[in-house]
């Protein structure tokens, strides 16, 4: 009963490294290393505590709200790819208490046929190519769209395979399954990481995010 009145409101919408500077990070004494780069005239220590500060708050920090928009963005694959769990969901109520906070969002972003279109031109108009935004969360921003792009190749198979019953169904679900505990995994590493300042990589697509974010 817990499970049918769960699955209830959201049935609709199925059918539907830490960052550190590298000037201080090496077995050398950073002021030796420095003094030995910088011309005679910088070479004065009021200047070289300038020159550190500038670099370990350059475009790849990670202050407070950069970690917050870094983290929130990995909701936003999630969310799109949320009906790849139905089954999961069903027979498992450690996923549903997961997934019961989340309801009300899920919700507001299934109640548009058009909303995920328009958060992918939003993160990547506004955010990916806005170089007001640090690289942190550029990079991570684009980590989610590509593996919001990804979800494409999961959608068509379910389109041209639509088994009712038998092998090819049990097939389809574990798919299905295995999709939505990706997708999982990555929120709960990306959004975790993102939080204390770590930079996370996600298999398949961090190469791919690299490229795209200057």
């Amino acid at each position: 009963m817990a499970t049918s009145t769960f699955l209830c409101p959201v049935a609709s919408s199925f059918s539907q490294k830490p960052l550190q500077s590298t000037f201080l990070h090496s077995s050398v004494n950073p002021s030796f290393l420095t003094l030995n780069i910088l011309p005679k005239k910088l070479r004065k220590p009021h200047q070289l505590r300038s020159l550190i500060v500038a670099k370990s708050n350059g475009s790849d920090s990670a202050d407070v709200p950069d970690r917050l928009i870094s983290a929130l963005c990995y909701f936003y694959p999630f969310f799109d790819g949320i009906q790849y769990g139905k089954y999961v969901i069903t027979q498992f109520y450690p996923v549903q208490a997961i997934i019961q906070p989340l309801v009300p969002a899920i919700r507001v972003f299934k109640s548009f046929p058009f909303n995920g279109f328009l958060v992918f031109l939003t993160l990547y108009f506004v955010v990916v190519r806005n170089p007001n935004f640090s690289r942190y969360v550029r990079f991570n921003t684009m980590q989610a769209i590509v593996l919001d792009v990804l979800l494409i190749f999961p959608d068509l198979l379910e389109r041209g395979f639509n088994p009712r019953d038998g092998l090819g169904l049990d097939l389809m679900m574990s798919l299905d399954s295995t999709v939505f505990f990706f997708l999982l995994v990555c929120l709960i590493y990306g959004s975790s990481s993102c939080l204390v300042g770590q930079i996370p990589r996600l298999p398949i697509v961090a190469e791919a995010a690299d490229r795209q974010v200057l």
